[in-house]
């Protein structure tokens, strides 16, 4: 990989060598060799979840998290192999990582931040080109509310929670992170329950109307996740738009952790104990949570609810390296296997290693 043979990667390889917290806070003192047999123990498994991802058929936005999980675990070459087949899957109007029919408007721009990443680091123009075409899709072409919204899929004017993750992460570091907060607040207008601080999953602009109300706890792990990806890449000069979203992503941490089961797992409808109990969520919360304390805008109380989360999740891999009960593909209606259930464990990780 002569490409990125060069990248520093001391920058982003973290170890949790450095120590081991424990849920409760306590000072114990641990051996050197406890964490350093933690640590291969921890390196193992995540190589079997990644082993199972790539063995998975992947959709666009599949495709995309997949590729956030290897940039931010620090798996750079399997970052730029994967980046190069989302721009040999791009379509003629820009949108990436599209197997054959794809029906997302936003779910091909999750693939967008690798590729322009990999245009960053090896200058190579395809990814250059790829990511502008991506960029003028949503920027120009996508099909859009009158307030200039993304709707979500080309077939009806829909807002999902998915694509608050999907899009705006992308369009700041690409240099349109205005553009990023509009999206944000486009659809926290809509989804965004203030009671319950959570949101629900569709709404349908034209009908004004919820096909879909309920408090899905993927789609809450979407919105989470963005908001911690984008507060890291805001520039210096948008810092009351970070104050805000800090805000508004700590609103819905709260908002989810009173649904937290003793076993450190949520139900898929988050406030609906009668839906199955799902796994991938839970990673979610854990990753915006190690993220949000990492970047300093979390206080580390929440340190105990990430690792409960996170040993509950490790108890899921089974031993393909399946991470099971997520909500399961490719109708994401009951519990089973499924690639963003992998990434998420990944990028998990990732975060609490960057942490420690």
């Amino acid at each position: 990989m002569r490409q990125i043979s060069n990248f520093q990667r001391r920058d982003f390889i973290k170890t949790a060598a450095t120590g081991i917290i424990a849920a409760t806070g306590a000072g114990a003192i641990i051996s050197a060799t406890t964490v350093e047999n933690n640590t291969a123990q921890s390196d193992n498994i995540v190589q079997k979840v990644k082993t199972a991802l790539l063995s998975m058929q992947r959709a666009s936005w599949e495709q995309g998290v997949s590729m956030q999980a290897m940039w931010e675990s620090g798996d750079f070459e399997m970052a730029y192999l994967m980046a190069k087949e989302a721009v040999l899957r791009q379509t003629s109007d820009g949108r990436l990582s599209v197997v054959y029919t794809d029906n997302g408007v936003t779910d091909p721009a999750a693939s967008g931040e690798v590729v322009f990443r990999m245009a960053e680091k090896t200058g190579e123009a395809e990814f250059t080109e790829a990511y502008k075409k991506m960029l003028d899709y949503l920027l120009n072409k996508a099909p859009k509310s009158a307030d200039g919204i993304l709707y979500h899929v080309l077939n009806s004017p829909e807002f999902w929670i998915d694509a608050l993750y999907m899009a705006p992460p992308f369009l700041c570091v690409a240099g349109y992170p205005v553009e990023a907060v509009k999206q944000i607040e486009g659809y926290r207008k809509v989804l965004w329950n203030t009671e319950k601080q959570l949101f629900s999953h569709r709404f349908h602009d034209e009908k004004k109307m919820f096909p879909n109300e309920k408090f899905w706890g993927v789609g809450n792990g979407w919105a989470m996740a963005s908001y911690a990806r984008i507060i890291d890449t805001l520039p210096g000069n948008m810092q009351t738009e970070r104050t805000r979203l800090i805000k508004y992503a700590t609103e819905n941490i709260k908002g989810c952790l009173p649904f937290l089961r003793s076993d450190g797992l949520f139900h898929d409808i988050i406030d609906d104990s009668t839906s199955f109990v799902e796994t991938n969520f839970a990673q979610m919360v854990a990753y915006t949570i190690y993220r949000g304390i990492k970047s300093g805008w979390l206080i580390k109380t929440y340190l105990e609810k990430a690792e409960k989360m996170r040993e509950a999740a490790h108890a899921k891999v089974d031993e393909h390296g399946y991470v099971q009960g997520v909500c399961g593909a490719p109708m994401f209606n009951s519990p089973g296997r499924a690639t963003e259930g992998q990434a998420f464990y990944i990028l998990m990780e990732a975060a609490r290693n960057n942490l420690m």
